[in-house]
Formats: structure tokens, C-alpha cells, sequence
């Protein structure tokens, strides 16, 4: 792993497969980690004659985080949502987007292919329609456009997803506990449930990085962004969108409506898909991604 400057800031990052190969950028989701991108879903795409880059949003593993901006109060930022009112918040979407096109330029990667993941993939559209000279295609997942009117994740859901977990060094076990509950409350209920996997996961993101004042920031930005759909109207490169049946925190409708706001855009749902991505699905997910990579 290594890191790099981009847009005024530190950027960890790592590569898969040959230099010389068409780029294919992934971009995780809320506050997770680039090794959420796991390596052997990023092989079945080296496989297929790509190279791959996976890299950490800003407040997110070894990545700059912004812990001089205080943690915003959640709360007040939904009221202020619920009220019209434009939020005050470190840095939104658009700077992200950024971020990921500073990676490039640091690298010196003229056009790439974008795969975004939840907050991910709401990054990757901004990207694609602000920098059209550099995207060549677009890849979508369990991700939504910022409307308004879309339904959200269930009470339960989102009461977990904002309950403040315990502090891992303090507590490892209830961390933990935390953790599973809500990655099992979201995970694909088609799929079997790999809890060991899931736990080495965890106490490697938390170990590398534990921020949950860059977790709340980046929340933050979702809401200070609001509704990309206009942004979307201005995509003309290949896209796809890939969402699970079954998602509990980013419903299917929030799929659909990305789709039907990119011209051209591919919907693709998966029955038995939460909001996850199951090794069982690996193939399937990276033959879609080329496949839509190769419409050029």
C-alpha cells in the first residue's frame, strides 16, 4: 500500500495488475476502507486485462483525515435537510470527486473506468459528469442520486448505522458485537454470511484507522450535496447501475432512479443482494463491470 498527494491532500492507495492496462478506478463506500474492494474481486477484473487501483476516501484508513473540522452533530444536519436549508459542512461530494480525479493525475492516468460502491458510486457519477474528458465508463453500485423523494433505510437500519459504537481499544469485543449486528442487518440474505471474514475486516479497518469523526464528516457531505440528478443529465458514456433486490440501507427504488437519470444507463438487480457484496457475486459483478467497460 502507498500513498500520494492529490488535491492538496494525502491519498493511500494501492495497484493491481499491469501498468500499461485501461484503468478501472474503485471508490468505496461510507466509511469504510479500500480493502472493502476485496483483492480477489479486484483479480477477476485483472483477469480480464484491467488494472486496478483501489484508494481511500479523505477521512477514511490512511488517507488525510479532517479532525481539526469538528464532528458534525448529526441531528441538527437532518434538521436543517428536513428544513430546505443548506447545511454547513467540511467539504461534500464535489470534493471527492476530486480527490479521485487528483489520484489520476498524480498517476498520470489520463481516462479511467469508475466503479463507486454506496457513497461511492454517488462520487463516481459526480466525477463522470464533471470530468466527461477523463471517464470512460461508469459503474454504479447499490448507490442513489441524493432525491429527496426516494424511500430510505428502515427505522432499524438507520438507528444502527448512527448508534455511536463502542471505542475498539477500549472495548474489542463490544465493537465487534456492534459491528457484525449491523453488517448482518444489511448483508445479502441470499448469500451465507462469512462472520469470520466480516470480523478480520472490521479489526483491520478499525486497527488501521479508527475516525468516527471522519465517519460523521463524510455523512455530512452526502447531505451537503443534495440531489445530483441535474449532474446526472449530462452523462453520455457507458453506464451501469447494479443494485440489490434486498438492500435494507439503500433501497432498490434509489437504483432505479439513478438509472433513469443517466442516458442510456444499464439497470442491473440482483434478487437476493443487500447491501453488500458476497464473494459468491464477485464474477458476477466484475463481468458486468467489463462488459459495460467494453461498449466503448
Amino acid at each position: 500500500m502507498a500513498t500520494l498527494t492529490a488535491n492538496g491532500i494525502e491519498l493511500g492507495y494501492d495497484s493491481f495488475g499491469d501498468r500499461n492496462a485501461g484503468t478501472m478506478l474503485l471508490i468505496a463506500g461510507l466509511g469504510t476502507q479500500r480493502v472493502r474492494w476485496p483483492v480477489p474481486f479486484c483479480e477477476s477484473l485483472t483477469m480480464q486485462g484491467y488494472r486496478v487501483i483501489r484508494f481511500d476516501n479523505r477521512d477514511a484508513g490512511c488517507s488525510t483525515h479532517f479532525r481539526d473540522a469538528p464532528a458534525p452533530d448529526l441531528r441538527a444536519l437532518a434538521a436543517a435537510l428536513a428544513a430546505g436549508e443548506q447545511p454547513r459542512v467540511p467539504y461534500t461530494l464535489h470534493d471527492m470527486a476530486d480527490d479521485a480525479i487528483g489520484l489520476l493525475d498524480t498517476l498520470g492516468i489520463e481516462r479511467a473506468h469508475l466503479v463507486g460502491r454506496s457513497m461511492g458510486g454517488m462520487i463516481a457519477q459526480i466525477a463522470a459528469s464533471k470530468y466527461p474528458e477523463r471517464i470512460l465508463s461508469l459503474t454504479s453500485i447499490m448507490s442513489s442520486t441524493g432525491n429527496p423523494d426516494l424511500p430510505s433505510a428502515s427505522p432499524e437500519v438507520m438507528a444502527k448505522l448512527t448508534q455511536p459504537a463502542p471505542d475498539p481499544f477500549d472495548d474489542e469485543a463490544g465493537y465487534l458485537s456492534h459491528s457484525l449486528a449491523f453488517a448482518r442487518l444489511i448483508a445479502s440474505p441470499a448469500y451465507p454470511f462469512d462472520e469470520d471474514g466480516q470480523r478480520a475486516l472490521i479489526l483491520e479497518e478499525a486497527r488501521r484507522a479508527y475516525d468516527p469523526g471522519g465517519f460523521a464528516r463524510q455523512i455530512a457531505a452526502i447531505g451537503g450535496t443534495g440531489d445530483i440528478r441535474p449532474l446526472l443529465a449530462n452523462i453520455t458514456i457507458p453506464a451501469l447501475v447494479l443494485h440489490g433486490a434486498a438492500d435494507a440501507l439503500i433501497p432498490a427504488a434509489c437504483g432505479r432512479d439513478t438509472a433513469s437519470s443517466i442516458r442510456g444507463a444499464e439497470f442491473m438487480l440482483i434478487d437476493g443482494m443487500g447491501h453488500d457484496l458476497p464473494a459468491s457475486l464477485y464474477q458476477t459483478v466484475a463481468d458486468a463491470i467489463v462488459r459495460v467497460a467494453r461498449r466503448l
